[in-house]
């Protein structure tokens, strides 16, 4: 067998693992953070929490303020578990620390 013959062996040997490894992937679970309304939470904490912890512009935070006092609920952003988790985390922190009620949970989104 030439080098050739086995440099070129080992690329499809490789090319054919890789593409195996990608048909076993699967995408990871996403994950929405919801914040709940309530009746103590002053509106504009809740747009400095988005802008904050989301990366929403006012005019964006706005909206989904105004969702989630009128729906109940507002969704803030998708993200895999671990940052899902993390942003909550990081709202509740910041809603006791401020001594507001705010609520925000992760919600699994079905694929």
């Amino acid at each position: 067998m030439s080098v050739n013959e086995v440099n070129n062996s080992s690329v499809s040997d490789v090319v054919e693992n890789v593409e195996e490894a990608s048909a076993k992937l699967k995408e990871p679970s996403r994950y929405q953070v919801v914040l709940l309304n309530d009746d103590y939470t002053p509106m504009d904490f809740v747009v400095a929490v988005l802008q904050l912890f989301f990366r929403m512009d006012e005019q964006e935070a706005t909206e989904v303020m105004l969702n989630i006092h009128t729906k109940g609920k507002g969704v803030c952003g998708v993200f895999v578990f671990e940052i899902a988790e993390t942003k909550v985390a990081q709202v509740t922190d910041y809603a006791k620390e401020y001594e507001h009620p705010l609520l925000c949970k992760l919600e699994k989104i079905e694929q």
